[in-house]
Formats: C-alpha cells, structure tokens, sequence
C-alpha cells in the first residue's frame, strides 16, 4: 500500500534528500521517494505498518528540518 505525505514550508533540496534516505532505510518501509518540487513523499509499505511508519516520519522531518509540517494526504 502507498501512503503520500505532504511536507508544508520544506524548502531545502539537500535535507529532502536526507529524510528520503532516512525513511527508506526504515525496516517496515519497501520503497519512498520524496519529490522536492511538490514537497510530495511517497512510502510504499504494509497497510498494517502505517502507525507506526507514520510517527517516524514525523520524527525523521522534525529532526533534520525543524520547520517542516508532516501532512497525511
């Protein structure tokens, strides 16, 4: 199952990159890809795994781009 996140206000390409990697290096994660220009990321993984990929992203995003917004789309 693929889930799409919107990350509001990100505005660096070199941190996009690194939340892309950090978040397809999650175990539960099969595929993502983080497209800059629509600040669209797409996890592909378990239906049942989503909860929890869900707060790990938000934690990757905060992490490295403080003032980014995670919106589940």
């Amino acid at each position: 199952m693929k889930k799409t996140y919107i990350l509001e206000d990100l505005d660096c390409a070199h941190c996009a990159g690194k939340i892309e990697e950090a978040v397809a290096a999650l175990s539960t994660v099969e595929k993502c890809s983080l497209n800059f220009l629509t600040k669209k990321l797409v996890v592909d993984a378990e239906e049942s795994n989503f909860e929890a990929i869900t707060k790990d992203v938000k934690k990757i995003v905060k992490k490295t781009e403080p003032d980014v917004t995670v919106v589940e789309k």
